[in-house]
């Protein structure tokens, strides 16, 4: 069977209109340009397309532009995470997943559950779920590390968890997952900068943030990796380097956005409690443009 989270997946943005609603027609082009520059599938509502300020009713609204711009081109996966569970359930069994090729669920934010909190948590959401479930292990956002042990017994325990993405920055906790893993699990990197070295070391690709904004060279970085062809990809990793970083300087995704506003894709614009980019990020951000 084709595994449909191999490759590049992007973390979609949410653009916003001048007055902060939601701006459909350049979502609608941010689509297009990933379908057209080979990105591999889209990731709805996760943390770079600022899910924690998107009410339901945009959330909807949000599912329906994508999936009739992308009219089955390309995998959907729908961020359904949170730190109730119970909600989370809710949210599951409530939404129409049928064109969605999977669901990608944070580990419980701000809570700080145990381990075994968090196998429970999730427990709950891989039953509940009638489609496949990608973990995502963020500590520096949700404060608690997800431990390998964790996540593998997860992995072992339920059919329907097919993957994680793994962004604790943390390149022995990739290598223990990817040596410790059963087969058919996937390792996604959810760190940009460390992508390339997890695709080469095993990994099934990136969920990724600047593959959105440059998606041509990032696809083909990660293919290569795919590919074990080391010495090529690496040549456009280090081109990205310096991009990679600057998106990330102030605040995601206000970085990302800023290389999206200097391309013509969309506004800067971002939701209280973040910030757009400051004038001197954007500056460097357009210099960096010209070099890939």
């Amino acid at each position: 069977m084709n595994n449909p989270f191999l490759g590049t997946g992007i973390a979609i943005v949410t653009p916003f209109n001048n007055d902060g609603s939601v701006d459909h027609e350049s979502l609608k082009k941010i689509v297009n340009y990933n379908i057209e520059n080979g990105t591999n599938y889209i990731v709805i509502s996760g943390t770079t397309g600022e899910s924690v300020t998107i009410t339901k009713q945009e959330k909807q609204e949000i599912i329906q532009t994508i999936k009739e711009v992308n009219a089955g081109q390309l995998p959907l996966v729908l961020g359904i995470g949170g730190n109730n569970t119970t909600a989370v359930i809710e949210e599951i069994k409530s939404t129409d997943l049928s064109d969605f090729a999977g669901i990608l669920s944070v580990s419980p934010y701000y809570s700080k559950p145990t381990q075994e909190g968090m196998y429970q948590h999730f427990k709950a959401v891989a039953e509940a779920c009638p489609i496949p479930v990608i973990l995502y292990n963020v500590p520096g956002r949700t404060a608690k590390n997800m431990e390998p042990s964790t996540t593998l017994r997860l992995a072992r325990d339920f059919e329907n968890v097919v993957a994680v993405k793994e962004a604790g920055n943390n390149v022995q906790q990739y290598l223990e997952l990817l040596r410790d893993k059963p087969e058919d699990f996937s390792v996604i990197s959810g760190d940009d900068d460390l992508a390339l070295g997890i695709v080469l070391a095993g990994g099934a690709g990136v969920i990724s943030v600047i593959g959105q904004g440059l998606p041509k060279p990032f696809c083909e970085m990660i293919q290569l990796g795919l590919e074990g062809k080391a010495k090529e990809a690496y040549k456009i990793h280090f081109k990205l380097m310096k991009m990679i970083d600057l998106i990330f300087a102030e605040n995601n995704p206000a970085g990302i956005k800023a290389v999206l506003k200097a391309l013509n894709l969309c506004s800067d614009k971002v939701r209280l409690p973040l910030v757009e980019a400051t004038e001197e990020l954007q500056a460097q951000i357009k210099e960096a443009l010209k070099t890939i």
